[in-house]
């Protein structure tokens, strides 16, 4: 049975719609329509990294009537509810991520694909204290790739 997950669990992948439509009404999400084959095409094949944009282009593909707008705010809603995790890449340049745990990842600038780092590949020996009143509650690392320079 799939759960939500937490910040210690992958999402759910490989999922059937009915398995989303329940996965969406256990983070306490409306299984809408648009919800339901969104967060299928998020999640049926694999952990992924994928935009707004990408995401609409891909649903336009598959015939799933949907605006840019409503692809945005399901993203958010999904990450509000634990579903996602986004990576803030540039300003105003997100990527969601299937996978909710703590992981790191490399960024191509050239083709802009963002990719896991391995698991224990980097390591953070200390952290600095967090202000008063605050606590940390995750640490992002990105790692930016270019092409190596031709001789």
């Amino acid at each position: 049975m799939l759960r939500p997950p937490s910040s210690t669990h992958k999402s759910p992948t490989g999922a059937t719609q009915g398995d989303v439509a329940k996965l969406l009404r256990g983070a306490g999400l409306r299984s809408t329509r648009q919800r339901v084959d969104l967060a299928h095409l998020l999640f049926a094949g694999g952990d992924r990294h994928v935009t707004a944009e990408a995401l609409h282009e891909e649903a336009l593909a598959r015939k799933v009537p949907v605006s840019l707008a409503t692809v945005y705010n399901t993203l958010h809603q999904f990450t509000e509810a634990g579903l996602l995790r986004e990576v803030a890449v540039e300003g105003t340049k997100s990527y969601f991520d299937t996978n909710t745990s703590n992981h790191y990842h490399f960024f191509c600038e050239h083709s802009g694909k963002l990719m896991d780092i391995a698991t224990g590949s980097i390591r953070i020996k200390a952290l600095p204290a967090a202000p008063d009143g605050m606590v940390i509650s995750r640490v992002d690392v990105l790692v930016r790739l270019v092409d190596k320079p031709t001789r």
